[in-house]
């Protein structure tokens, strides 16, 4: 779940792997396309929409694919998956099947959302950094 800049809208992904925005407070579902793509986002913890489609490779189902959070500085995504990985895309990355920036192994299958928020905010800004992408 993710708010805009303004707070005006707020953005989720459903268990049907749909991507929703609302208008805050009304509540109303906002579906002009051209509307949600003007919105700037103060975070992005997404999995779905046209600013990820990069994320997913060629042999990923929907599921595979379980949390992302995008850095402060809005440049770099990381995200988590059921293989254990734990990958840095450029942020936004609209382009279907790009590689990774930097990719580790986490020891277990999945990767919780709060150790990718704590990875997006110390380490990926100095692995960027120190990597001179």
């Amino acid at each position: 779940m993710d708010f805009s800049a303004d707070s005006s809208y707020l953005q989720v992904s459903t268990g049907s792997y749909k991507r929703q925005v609302y208008e805050v407070p009304s509540g109303k579902q906002l579906v002009d396309q051209a509307v949600i793509d003007r919105i700037t986002w103060a975070t992005w913890t997404s999995v779905l929409g046209d600013e990820v489609i990069g994320i997913w490779s060629r042999h990923a189902e929907k599921a595979d694919v379980n949390c992302a959070c995008v850095s402060h500085s809005g440049i770099n995504l990381v995200t988590g998956d059921d293989f254990g990985m734990v990958k840095l895309f450029d942020f936004p990355c609209p382009e279907k099947f790009v590689r990774t920036c930097f990719c580790m192994v986490t020891a277990t299958n999945t990767v919780d959302i709060m150790v990718l928020s704590c990875f997006s905010r110390r380490c990926v800004v100095e692995i960027y950094s120190s990597l001179n992408l």
